[in-house]
């Protein structure tokens, strides 16, 4: 898997994100918190400390970005991932369709975390 961010979607992302002494990695999650059954579900981006065990590398241009194999099958091979004009919104897309446009960011890192995992 690909996911290539855009410069505006990379830089909010550094500035909101990754500040300071920040350490951490971004993942691609399928998440049905929420949604009813494991098929319904949404396009969110995780900041955690650490993957999980069974989490794989996707290739990407700005981010070290992990992903649940097992949720692969949601997702096509290249996405990108922009930042809506005017706010803070991020926007999950690939050339085929558009898979989340307001895909929430959500931090689930701890203040213990240890050294960062992120390709800045």
């Amino acid at each position: 898997m690909y996911i290539h961010f855009t410069d505006d979607a990379a830089a909010f992302i550094r500035q909101t994100y990754y500040t300071g002494t920040a350490a951490g990695a971004l993942k691609l999650a399928y998440d049905t918190d929420g949604c009813g059954c494991a098929v319904n579900g949404v396009a969110a981006l995780w900041l955690v400390n650490n993957p999980d065990e069974d989490d794989q590398l996707a290739r990407s241009n700005a981010f070290t970005v992990f992903f649940d194999p097992k949720q692969a099958v949601f997702f096509e091979e290249e996405l990108t991932v922009d930042r809506k004009p005017g706010g803070p919104t991020l926007v999950l897309k690939s050339k085929q369709q558009t898979y989340n446009s307001h895909m929430k960011t959500i931090d689930f890192r701890t203040a213990a975390a240890g050294s960062s995992s992120v390709k800045a």
